[in-house]
């Protein structure tokens, strides 16, 4: 498809194609809309994405950023690889790569960050190949900009599982559910899956499934965190927890629980299952994990359904405490309060106007970049 048939009022503003004959890299990145900042979102690697999901997750970026109300605007990167059985140094070449070609637009336009297949040593590679210690956040906590100042904030810290544990929280709250004892099934099983779930253990929550690519493990009574991590990171799988029934990884999706986090890839909740699920309330941890006339569906089945772009802008929090300097303590009170405001408030006019939870949160989002906008063409014209 071509980008150009889904170009409207709010972007995308520049689609950056690039091609490296050396290292085989083939990567693309697409800058959304910069009313409010340079253009942030991380860099996934997998061996489908394309120019179609890096649009759709840029756009994503852009309301998370306005809902998050961050001086950044949307954007997104893809690299086309498979990284199962890739070495350490081919990937390194491919980032730095990448890096290189990207610096006529980063830092000032683009600014990169974790995603799928890329953690902190990656954001280090690229902002060191890259020339600009601004050009990537989510960079390793020992690299700094100077001595003792401005730090790495690695997404491996957590920030986003935590700010989807505070989402499902306020969301329970919206609903007059508690959080203690509330049953909740987590597919996937990453960086924000595995942080979602030792947050909401730590409320009270009880995580009676969990899902990765080899199956879902489920015990109503409840799954042990610490358990299920070693075995996860002894064996490689969640499957081979001990206590627990072994199902096929689509049926977190159907399970009676009070929320399910959909915390991985893209377009998992679609018409196929929809009509299966059986969670009073959905958390999107994960980007894009369903289609907006798949959440119209369950909005009208009274399904409550937290969007991505609210629930999951923990990472991009951090991002911003990084950027900006700050400790690792302030990133979690900066990723609380934003997330459990911002969630109140889309709910509460989600409430109000009787609107689906993304409507109403993209309305606000809306709002802000109209605001963004008028600010600066205002400021031109003083000039």
């Amino acid at each position: 498809m071509e980008i150009s048939q889904y170009a409207d009022e709010w972007g995308p503003e520049l689609v950056y194609e690039v091609y490296d004959a050396k290292t085989g890299l083939r990567a693309v990145t697409v800058i959304d809309n910069t009313a409010r900042g340079p253009g942030k979102g991380g860099i996934r690697i997998t061996p489908t994405v394309d120019v179609t999901e890096v649009w759709r997750l840029a756009r994503t970026m852009t309301w998370k950023n306005a809902i998050a109300d961050l001086p950044f605007g949307g954007a997104k990167s893809g690299i086309i690889a498979d990284v199962k059985g890739m070495s350490i140094e081919k990937k390194k070449q491919m980032i730095e790569a990448f890096a290189k070609a990207l610096r006529p637009i980063c830092p000032k336009l683009y600014i990169a960050g974790p995603d799928m297949n890329t953690g902190e040593k990656e954001m280090q590679w690229f902002a060191e190949a890259n020339g600009k210690w601004n050009s990537a956040t989510g960079k390793p906590e020992n690299v700094c900009y100077k001595p003792g100042e401005r730090c790495g904030i690695p997404h491996e810290f957590g920030s986003t599982g935590y700010g989807v544990a505070i989402a499902a929280q306020i969301a329970l709250e919206h609903r007059r559910m508690h959080l203690n004892g509330a049953s909740i099934a987590i597919e996937g099983f990453g960086n924000v899956g595995t942080f979602a779930m030792k947050y909401l253990v730590e409320k009270g929550a009880k995580i009676v499934a969990v899902s990765d690519s080899k199956g879902t493990i489920y015990n109503e009574n409840g799954l042990d965190y610490e358990t299920l991590m070693k075995v996860k990171q002894e064996s490689g799988s969640v499957t081979s927890y001990q206590h627990g029934k072994i199902l096929p990884g689509s049926d977190v999706f159907e399970l009676p629980v009070d929320i399910l986090i959909p915390a991985a890839v893209p377009d998992v909740i679609t018409k196929e299952n929809v009509n299966n699920v059986k969670a009073k309330i959905i958390v999107e941890g994960g980007n894009i994990p369903m289609h907006d006339d798949i959440e119209k569906i369950l909005h009208q089945r009274g399904v409550l359904v937290v969007p991505d772009f609210v629930a999951n802008a923990g990472g991009v929090i951090s991002s911003y405490a990084e950027y900006r300097g700050h400790h690792p303590t302030k990133m979690f009170e900066l990723v609380e309060k934003k997330i459990s405001k911002n969630t109140k408030l889309v709910l509460k006019k989600s409430k109000k106007e009787n609107v689906a939870p993304r409507e109403a949160a993209l309305a606000i989002a809306q709002e802000r970049i109209k605001k963004a906008v008028e600010k600066k063409e205002e400021k031109a014209g003083n000039k």
